[in-house]
């Protein structure tokens, strides 16, 4: 018989549990396993990219379409102005025509002439006439396209039915020059007396015009027609 207390020889042995101390209550503290650290490291690693991506990823909101450019319509130019490339006869520069281009009788040719006090452009007209030498300056009549008296255009009338239906007047052998407005028509062949006793061409065979138009000096220099002066 042993000499040791019956209570304690018949003490239930307590399984010793891994990771628990020997003592009743207490606790002993896990090991931490490296391998386990490095997958939760992993796991959370993936999971702050999975996030990232998906708000990174995220579409924006889609812009509305802008609406589309109205077509552009093309403005044709301006058409150009035809008495741009007219001859202007200045001080300077006093040629309007070539000999040549003037040879055959009724040839006309439009220019401007620059009255020398204001630098005003006045339309006129140059004639070649049939009468008198082209190299001559007796073979041109010129003047002013504007009428003496009033704001009236002088036209150059070169279609006999026009003189029958608009100027009633009848018997024409060759182009006269009209006054619109006062129905007066001025013979180129014909010369009458204006004051100061001078003569000048475009005498008047019908209507109540007090003179004929007027007349602009011409002078032949070389092949050049040159318009000089203006009475």
């Amino acid at each position: 018989m042993s000499d040791q207390p019956q209570s304690e020889r018949f003490k239930a042995e307590m399984p010793e549990i891994p990771g628990v101390a020997g003592g009743p209550g207490a606790r002993q503290p896990l090991n931490a396993n490296p391998a386990v650290l490095l997958v939760a490291g992993l796991l959370g690693v993936l999971l702050i990219c999975f996030l990232g991506y998906r708000l990174l990823g995220r579409p924006k909101h889609a812009e509305a379409p802008s609406a589309p450019a109205p077509p552009q319509l093309e403005v044709p130019a301006p058409a150009a102005d035809p008495s741009a490339a007219l001859p202007r006869a200045t001080a300077a520069a006093p040629d309007v025509a070539t000999v040549a281009e003037m040879a055959k009788p009724w040839t006309t040719k439009d220019f401007f002439f620059a009255n020398r006090l204001t630098d005003r452009n006045i339309p006129a007209l140059l004639v070649r006439l049939p009468t008198g030498s082209a190299a001559q300056p007796e073979g041109y009549w010129a003047f002013a396209m504007s009428a003496p008296f009033g704001n009236c255009q002088l036209e150059y009338l070169s279609d006999m039915e026009k003189l029958k239906t608009d100027y009633d007047f009848r018997g024409a052998k060759h182009p006269m020059v009209g006054n619109p407005c006062s129905r007066t028509v001025f013979d180129p062949l014909k010369m009458a007396s204006v004051p100061g006793d001078v003569w000048v061409r475009g005498a008047v065979v019908q209507g109540s015009d007090l003179r004929p138009p007027l007349s602009i000096e011409i002078k032949i220099a070389a092949k050049s027609i040159q318009a000089v002066r203006m009475e």
